[in-house]
């Protein structure tokens, strides 16, 4: 139980302070405090973050963060791909799937590294 509150908070402070979804906090934390498969860790981010997404997304918008259309072509776009997703997810090994997750942990860190090295102060 304590383990699934500290992911629950990290998770929600991080997406509300970064808006990332909590999945990067999320699924590793369900896989190692929880002790949950790659698959089952995955599928229960995307269910968890609905609350988080709903409550950041409300307090954003109290400070006119939001772009409503943008939000809504991104989420409609989004969708063909989130329901082929699950359906390559669960065609892979666990393994292979939380590889893919770490590789592209490892690759947006890079870009973010990249990108502020390249910016002058």
């Amino acid at each position: 139980m304590i383990g699934a509150i500290a992911i629950g908070v990290a998770g929600g402070i991080v997406a509300g302070m970064l808006g990332v979804g909590g999945g990067v906090l999320f699924v590793p934390g369900l896989v190692i405090f929880l002790n949950l498969s790659q698959h089952q860790a995955e599928a229960t981010s995307l269910l968890a973050i609905i609350p988080v997404a709903i409550v950041g997304t409300y307090k954003q918008d109290r400070y006119g963060n939001v772009r409503r259309g943008d939000a809504l072509l991104l989420g409609l776009l989004s969708l063909g791909g989130a329901a082929g997703g699950v359906a390559l997810a669960n065609a892979l090994s666990g393994r292979v799937l939380r590889d893919a997750f770490a590789a592209l942990i490892l690759i947006v860190a890079a870009q973010f590294v990249r990108r502020g090295l390249a910016r002058p102060a």
